[in-house]
């Protein structure tokens, strides 16, 4: 649930601007209608510096400190609608909170996700936004993403925000026979290409590779 009076708190928040978003969405192939509804919805410009707040809702990565960003709004969109494309997950591990809109954008869909992050400033901010936003089905962990979040394991898919040279077998792991991982792979300012991992048994996977893409490097401590 999203709070409505959170929603128009500040920036660009007018119902035309969003749909402008949502519109470009669908000429760049985004075809899903609970990706696009709920990505109509969420309020990106509170996730980001208030100084940030007319752009939030271009197609666009922007800063948000630490050596961190919040992914264009496409990335975000192609994600969500390579992890949900089989079956709508329930239980569902993000890697990688960062400032919290992907897990925003989740959250509005499956019943449990949990997101863990490695650097303390943006756990927090990101879990009291979420929480003020009235999202109770989000369970924030201050964690080494590499570990993933063994407590709740296995999940019916996992969603990793940052790009690691190699998967973390871990995560493999933590992924349930039929769940789906969806992950970005390579080395920062090389070839980095958005996978798609399903388990198929207790040894064996399948990998689809998408298109190319840019992120931050895997975090680890």
């Amino acid at each position: 649930m999203i709070k409505k009076l959170d929603i128009e708190g500040r920036g660009m928040t007018s119902q035309r601007t969003r749909d402008r978003l949502i519109t470009l969405l669908k000429n760049k192939g985004i075809t899903d209608e609970r990706v696009l509804s709920i990505m109509r919805r969420v309020p990106r410009h509170l996730f980001m510096d208030e100084a940030m707040a007319s752009r939030s809702y271009e197609n666009t990565a922007l800063p948000i400190g630490h050596g961190q960003t919040i992914s264009q709004p496409y990335t975000v969109a192609r994600m969500t609608e390579l992890l949900i494309q089989e079956s709508l997950p329930e239980n569902v591990l993000e890697v990688g909170t960062g400032s919290g809109y992907q897990a925003a954008i989740l959250g509005g869909l499956v019943k449990k996700l949990h997101t863990v992050e490695v650097i303390p400033e943006l756990y927090k901010n990101a879990r009291d936004l979420l929480y003020n936003l009235g999202y109770r089905n989000i369970h924030p962990h201050l964690s080494d993403g590499s570990w993933g979040w063994i407590n709740e394991a296995p999940y019916d898919a996992i969603i990793v925000t940052a790009a690691p040279e190699k998967i973390p077998n871990s995560l493999l792991q933590q992924l349930e026979i039929g769940g789906t991982m969806v992950i970005p792979v390579g080395q920062q300012n090389k070839t980095q290409q958005l996978q798609s991992i399903h388990r198929l048994s207790e040894d064996g996977y399948k990998t689809n590779t998408h298109e190319f893409v840019q992120f931050v490097p895997f975090v680890t401590k």
